[in-house]
């Protein structure tokens, strides 16, 4: 792998791999929390409406632009970065990298096009509204980070989202999407040296002659302020066939490496994606109590989320949440032994190979350590940092996440 800066700002990294197909992105540290003074919901807004139309393309012209070579493009919006990604044939990077710059340099935002869209999103936040599990969490963040730029929903809301116009749209893309908070990264199968070549060779072209600007720092330790730290057990009902539940509270952040690591593991135990997790094998393997259980873990700059959601009959819901609670206390009590442990490790670090061989999410992992963290750890790193875990630092992720008087809970009837 090849990291670098150009002189405009840029951070890049090319790694070589994959097969015929490569992987590129460009990823902007700008999201839902940077949206102070701009309507709710603008950067997922300006994240949809970047495809409608350049200056030298329309609409048609980008859908076209890689789909008639085989090739796809995407994008997606977080609460703290916007990232537009595309896959083609390696022998098409080129045109690749060219449209995502053009996209994040030369959007115009026609009104046609922007209306049109419009109620492309509303209907996308009216879909999550019929979607309980979604909505449920949505509004489990909302009121944990309450007062926080971090409780801003993603989509923004139906009225917000009906406010936003093309001047908006242009003034949000001239104020945040800024080189010293973009990164690029790019996985091919070809010589990294020459990925390289061709990154550099991209950047200039796209940023050659930009005017000097102040640079933005990113998110550090030393400068965020922590939410203010709500508690809530609330029910709301809502009228469903089914109960959706959300048990939760703050988590490390980024920046917390060592803790970050230890709720990834603590998190993959309890509610990971495999079928012998604990809630998992209780809830549902044995009980029969759930369709679905399991535990998120989102890591923000300053601090995170760690939440076990869970959707139930209303007569299974009180058994839930006391099986919920038990199995916490036991992870809060009794360190694993170190068989456990050591399988639990084996399990997460396969799972963490395994989707590392998709060429992707090793781009979009590539563009997210480096907006973050300004490196990008090896493999070897990662795996030698969980292993070097004890079953005291999950006893103590279990006791600071979960801990009874920082608990949150939020009830879907």
């Amino acid at each position: 792998m090849i990291i670098g800066k150009t002189s405009c700002g840029i951070r890049y990294a090319v790694r070589r791999g994959g097969n015929a197909a490569a992987y590129c992105a460009l990823s902007i540290r700008c999201g839902t929390r940077d949206e102070a003074g701009f309507h709710a919901g603008i950067a997922h807004f300006t994240e949809h409406t970047l495809f409608k139309g350049t200056r030298r393309k329309r609409a048609a012209t980008i859908n076209n632009c890689l789909e008639r070579l085989g090739g796809e493009l995407n994008a997606y919006t977080t609460k703290e970065e916007i990232v537009i990604h595309a896959t083609v044939l390696k022998e098409d990077l080129r045109k690749a990298g060219n449209l995502l710059f053009e996209l994040a340099t030369e959007a115009t935002f026609p009104e046609a096009e922007i209306e049109t869209e419009r109620g492309v999103v509303i209907e996308e936040i009216l879909s999550y509204k019929d979607s309980p599990a979604d909505d449920v969490y949505d509004r489990f963040e909302e009121k944990l980070f309450a007062g926080h730029p971090l409780s801003r929903p993603i989509l923004g809301t139906v009225a917000s989202v009906k406010k936003i116009k093309a001047e908006e749209l242009r003034r949000f893309v001239a104020e945040k999407f800024r080189p010293e908070v973009m990164v690029f990264t790019l996985v091919a199968d070809l010589p990294e040296e020459k990925l390289e070549k061709e990154v550099i060779r991209l950047i200039g072209k796209w940023f050659e002659g930009a005017p000097d600007r102040e640079p933005l720092t990113g998110f550090q330790p030393a400068d965020i302020q922590l939410p203010a730290g709500n508690r809530f057990e609330e029910t709301a009902d809502k009228k469903n066939h089914e109960v959706n539940a959300v048990i939760g509270g703050f988590a490390p952040s980024l920046y917390e490496e060592k803790e970050r690591l230890a709720a990834n593991l603590l998190g993959n135990i309890l509610g990971g994606p495999a079928s012998n997790s604990v809630l998992g094998s209780i809830l549902r393997e044995r009980n029969g109590w759930v369709y679905s259980v399991e535990v998120s873990y989102t890591p923000y700059a300053e601090t995170g989320v760690m939440a076990v959601c869970l959707g139930c009959d209303k007569t299974n819901l009180d058994r839930c949440l006391a099986a919920v609670h038990k199995e916490i206390v036991k992870f809060q009590t009794l360190p694993l032994s170190p068989a456990k442990l050591r399988a639990a490790k084996k399990q997460l670090l396969g799972q963490l190979a395994i989707s590392a061989e998709s060429g992707e999410a090793q781009c979009l992992s590539m563009g997210k350590s480096l907006l973050s963290f300004g490196r990008i750890s090896s493999s070897d790193e990662t795996r030698a940092a969980i292993e070097a875990l004890t079953a005291e630092d999950l006893r103590t992720a279990a006791c600071r996440i979960f801990a009874p008087d920082r608990l949150s809970t939020l009830v879907f009837l």
